[in-house]
C-alpha cells in the first residue's frame, strides 16, 4: 500500500504543515491592515501635484530638509558622544557609583523631548531664574550682555541629545556586556591598554549595536513634534501639521510625509547594511567576571563628571524644576478635570498596550508556528511603523478612515436617510489603532525574544498529546512569558502615555491626554501650569526605565553579582 511520505514535527505530516490555516492566512492579513497607512502615504506620492504643494515646494520646502538634515547630523554626533562613553565607563571600568550609574544613565529615556525643551525654556529664557538671578548679581539690564539662545536649532540639539543618548548607551552597553572575554584578554597581553582596547577592540565589536541605537535615536528625531513646533524650527513634522490643519490639504499633508519617509527608509537601510557587512564572532564560550579596570585619581574625577553630567542636565534639573512648578500650582493637580486628563491617558495608554501585546502573540506565534516566508515577510511589515513617525501614521490613518466614514455615510443616507457621522475617524478607534501600528514594534520584539527562551520541545510534546496551537499559547508559553508580556505592556504603555503628534491629529474632540495639556499650556506660556502633567508623565515612565536597566544587567552568561 502506497503511503505519502510524513516528515514527523510534532506528529504531524508536511503536507498538513504546508496547507494554508488561519495562522498562514492571519498573520499577513493583520501584517496588511497594520501596514495600511504606510502604504496609503506612498500612493500619495504618485498624485498629481496641487496648488498647495507646488506653493510648499518653492516657498518651504527647502528649509523643511534643511532643519531635518541639521537636526540629525546635530543629534547623532550628541548622542554619539555621549552615549559610547558612559556605556564603556559602567561596563569595562570600575569606580565608586558605577552600580548607580548603570541605571540612572537611563533616567532621560523617562522624560520627553518636548517636557525637557519647555522646562529650559523657563528656567533659561529672559523672564526665568538664570537670567533673572544673573541680572540681580550684575545689575545689567536688556541688551547689556549675551546669553545663549535656547529656542534654537541648537537648543533643539541639544535638548533632543539629552533625551536619546539612551538609546545608544542601551545598545552599545548590552554589546560590550556580551563581547567575549577572551578578545579583551588577548588584546591586553598584546600590550592594549584601556583606550587601545576601547578604539581597537570593543568599539569594532559594538559597531552594529551602536549604528542600531543611533537609527533608533535619529528616527524619534524625526518623529518629534513638540520641541520643534515650540522652538519655532520648521521641519517635516511641523510642515505636515500646518499643511493639514493650516492649509486643510490632506493630500500635500500626505506627499510631505511621503518625503519624510524617504528620510526613515534611507535609515532602515542603513541599519540592516550596516548589519549585513559585520561579521564579528565570538572567540570563546567562557563568560566569567569583566576585567573592568580600576580608576582612580583624574581618570576618577573624568568618569565621574562624563557619567553624572547627562544624568543631572537630562533628568535631574528638569524634574526638580517640574517638581518646584507643580508645587507652586497645587489648583493644577488637585481640581477634577487633572483626574479626568489623567483616566484617559492611563485608559487609553491601557487599551493600546493590551491590543498591541496581544497583536504582537499573534504575530509572533504565527511566524513561529508557521515560520513560511510569507509569514515571516509579513511579520517584519507589522514591525515597521515604530520607524514611521507618529505624524506621518496619523495622516496614514485618517485618509483611509475618512474615506470609510463617507462612504458609510453617504449609502446610509441615500439608503435610509440616517447620517451614520464618524464612525473611525471621529472616534478614538483611530487613535488607538494608530498607537496598535506605531508601537507595534516594541512588543512584537519583546514578546519574539520571550518566545526564543522557549524550546520547540515544549511545542512538539504538547501537540503530540492532541494539545490545538491556540491552547499551547494560552496555556503553556503565555505563563512562561508573563515577565516579557509585562515588560512589553509596560513599555507600550508609557509609548503611548507619552506620544504627542498621533494624539493631536486623531484625538475626538473635547478629548484630552496629560501630553496634549501640557503641550497646550505651554504652548501657551504657561510653564508652571503645564508642570503637573508633564511630571506625571514623567513619573509614568521610569518603571520601565528600571526593568530595561535590570534585563541589560541579566544579558550576559554569568553577570556580575552584587559587589
Amino acid at each position: 500500500m502506497r503511503t505519502d511520505p510524513v516528515s514527523r514535527q510534532g506528529g504531524f505530516s508536511s503536507s498538513r504543515l504546508k496547507r494554508p490555516d488561519a495562522w498562514s492566512l492571519g498573520v499577513p492579513l493583520i501584517a496588511a491592515i497594520l501596514a495600511l497607512p504606510v502604504l496609503v502615504i506612498f500612493a500619495h506620492v504618485f498624485i498629481p501635484a496641487s496648488d498647495v504643494w507646488l506653493h510648499l515646494r518653492q516657498t518651504v520646502l527647502q528649509d523643511y530638509v534643511t532643519n531635518s538634515l541639521i537636526l540629525m547630523v546635530g543629534v547623532g554626533v550628541g548622542v554619539l558622544l555621549i552615549g559610547i562613553p558612559t556605556a564603556w565607563l559602567v561596563s569595562m571600568c570600575d569606580f565608586p557609583g558605577r552600580r548607580l550609574f548603570e541605571w540612572a544613565l537611563l533616567l532621560p529615556l523617562a522624560m520627553p523631548a518636548y517636557i525637557i525643551a519647555y522646562t529650559y525654556t523657563g528656567m533659561l529664557d529672559f523672564a526665568g531664574p538664570v537670567q533673572t538671578q544673573l541680572r540681580e548679581w550684575t545689575g545689567w539690564g536688556w541688551g547689556d550682555y549675551w546669553f545663549p539662545q535656547i529656542r534654537s536649532l541648537p537648543g533643539a540639539i541639544i535638548m533632543l541629545s539629552l533625551v536619546l543618548y539612551p538609546y545608544v548607551y542601551l545598545l552599545s552597553r548590552a554589546a560590550f556586556l556580551e563581547q567575549s572575554i577572551c578578545v579583551l584578554e588577548v588584546s591586553r597581553t598584546l600590550g592594549a591598554g584601556p583606550w587601545a582596547g576601547f578604539h581597537r577592540v570593543a568599539l569594532p565589536l559594538a559597531r552594529p549595536a551602536i549604528i542600531t541605537g543611533l537609527s533608533l535615536a535619529l528616527m524619534e528625531t524625526l518623529a518629534d513634534y513638540g520641541t520643534v513646533q515650540y522652538f519655532g524650527i520648521p521641519t517635516f513634522t511641523t510642515g505636515i501639521f500646518r499643511t493639514w490643519f493650516g492649509l486643510g490639504d490632506p493630500g500635500a499633508a500626505a506627499q510631505l510625509a511621503g518625503i519624510m519617509m524617504t528620510f526613515v527608509l534611507v535609515l532602515i537601510v542603513l541599519e540592516r547594511y550596516s548589519r549585513r557587512r559585520a561579521r564579528f564572532h565570538h572567540t570563546s564560550a567562557r563568560y566569567s567576571r569583566l576585567p573592568r579596570y580600576r580608576l582612580r585619581g583624574v581618570h576618577l574625577a573624568g568618569a565621574l563628571v562624563v557619567c553624572a553630567l547627562p544624568i543631572v542636565l537630562g533628568f535631574v534639573i528638569p524634574s526638580a524644576q517640574l517638581l518646584q512648578w507643580a508645587l507652586r500650582t497645587p489648583h493644577m493637580w488637585m481640581q477634577p478635570e487633572f483626574l479626568v486628563l489623567v483616566w484617559n491617558s492611563v485608559s487609553l495608554a491601557a487599551i493600546a498596550a493590551v491590543l498591541a501585546v496581544a497583536l504582537a502573540l499573534v504575530l509572533a506565534y504565527g511566524k513561529r508556528l508557521r515560520p513560511s516566508l510569507p509569514v515571516n515577510a509579513a511579520v517584519r511589515v507589522a514591525g515597521m511603523g515604530y520607524a514611521i513617525p507618529g505624524t506621518v501614521i496619523a495622516v496614514g490613518v485618517m485618509l483611509p478612515f475618512a474615506w470609510i466614514d463617507n462612504t458609510i455615510d453617504g449609502w446610509m443616507r441615500d439608503a435610509f436617510g440616517i447620517s451614520t457621522g464618524l464612525i473611525l475617524s471621529g472616534t478614538l478607534v483611530a487613535l488607538v489603532f494608530s498607537y496598535c501600528v506605531r508601537f507595534l514594534a516594541v512588543s512584537l520584539q519583546t514578546v519574539e525574544a520571550g518566545l526564543a527562551k522557549i524550546k520547540p520541545s515544549m511545542d512538539d510534546a504538547a501537540r503530540s498529546l492532541g494539545t490545538p496551537p491556540r491552547q499551547v499559547l494560552s496555556k503553556i508559553h503565555m505563563p512562561i512569558m508573563r515577565g516579557s508580556l509585562l515588560t512589553a505592556l509596560l513599555l507600550v504603555f508609557v509609548d503611548v502615555l507619552k506620544e504627542l503628534p498621533a494624539t493631536l491629529i486623531l484625538r475626538p474632540f473635547n478629548f484630552n491626554t496629560l501630553a496634549v495639556r501640557a503641550f497646550e499650556l505651554a504652548s501657551d506660556e504657561r510653564l508652571a501650569d503645564s508642570a503637573s502633567a508633564a511630571l506625571a508623565i514623567v513619573l509614568a515612565g521610569i518603571i520601565p526605565v528600571i526593568l530595561i536597566s535590570r534585563t541589560i544587567s541579566r544579558s550576559r552568561p554569568g553577570h556580575d553579582s552584587p559587589a
